[in-house]
């Protein structure tokens, strides 16, 4: 099984949260990895070494400040109520709206979507912003969540 029900998923409540309303057909797409598929995804797109984003180093891609080019703050916008993230960050993406997205927290913790509902739905994994990487399926670009409102925009290396 890929997949585990967004009801049985720990941090299911960013996604139920009376301010941030997720829609019935969102909550349908927004698919909490098992710990076995999110492990081999993480091995493969993020790192082999480390589990968690806090552990990044150089020997990481995603450890390496030369992947990354620019650093955008999301948190004013998230405030604000914005209905999508910093224009910032959609132009450094530039994904069409199907596109498959894994939302990465750590090796066990992984939510696959499309870019459509990231963003329609940006306010709520941005409750889950602690390093987490956005990354699409066949995709170079790359953004990191940082708890301090910041986004790291980058792309994996070849």
């Amino acid at each position: 099984m890929n997949y585990i029900p967004l009801d049985d998923y720990k941090k299911a409540w960013v996604f139920r949260h009376q301010d941030a309303p997720v829609s019935e057909q969102d909550l349908a797409l927004i698919k909490p990895m098992s710990h076995e598929r999110a492990a081999v995804l993480w091995s493969t797109m993020v790192s082999r070494e480390h589990d968690h984003p806090d552990f990044f180093d150089k020997t990481d891609w995603c450890g390496k400040d030369e992947n990354f080019t620019q650093t955008v703050h999301w948190e004013a916008a998230w405030e604000e109520g914005a209905e999508q993230p910093p224009e910032e960050i959609l132009a450094h993406l530039d994904w069409q709206a199907n596109t498959t997205v894994y939302f990465c927290m750590a090796r066990d913790n992984i939510i696959e979507t499309s870019f459509a509902v990231f963003k329609r739905n940006w306010q709520n994994f941005m409750f889950l912003a602690d390093g987490s990487l956005l990354l699409g399926k066949k995709r170079d670009a790359v953004v990191q969540f940082l708890e301090s409102g910041d986004a790291k925009l980058g792309n994996k290396p070849a």
